[in-house]
């Protein structure tokens, strides 16, 4: 997939994308530390890493969004879509996390929503992946199926 946003011939999109992922992964490290009996401004840190996040990566996501605005063949129009909408879900689901901690004594995850923590973090984690083959030129077997190519 070719990116429409570049600066210097580099694309934008998988740049930006590195700090959200970041952020994220530094979230739940610090959520760990905070579980396994750390001092408690771990939770808060965790707390502003995923705020950062969802700043960061609402451009992000944008960026994957006008990339696929502009492609011209259906099916890799169809695979971006599906890039689209796991960013989205992956930032849909660390902004649920964000407004249950709003409530939290010092921003603190409790076990259950450290565990949906997780499973947000290997969604981006697989959202990254998919992004990658796909630039790579290589489309994962699923998602072949998922838009309906046949080979």
């Amino acid at each position: 997939m070719e990116s429409r946003l570049s600066i210097a011939g580099q694309a934008i999109q998988p740049v930006l994308v590195m700090f959200p992922l970041g952020l994220f992964a530094m979230a739940v490290l610090f959520d760990v530390a905070d579980l396994l009996g750390g001092p408690t401004i771990l939770g808060a840190l965790a707390y502003w890493n995923i705020v950062a996040g969802l700043i960061v990566g609402v451009p992000a996501m944008l960026a994957g969004a006008v990339d696929v605005m502009f492609m011209r063949l259906p099916q890799a129009r169809r695979l971006g879509a599906l890039r689209t909408l796991i960013n989205v879900g992956v930032l849909v689901a660390f902004a649920v996390i964000l407004m249950v901690r709003i409530r939290a004594q010092d921003r603190v995850a409790g076990g259950g929503l450290f565990l949906i923590e997780v499973l947000a973090l290997g969604l981006a984690g697989f959202g990254a992946w998919f992004a990658g083959q796909l630039a790579n030129g290589r489309t994962p077997a699923f998602a072949r199926a998922a838009v309906g190519v046949r080979e």
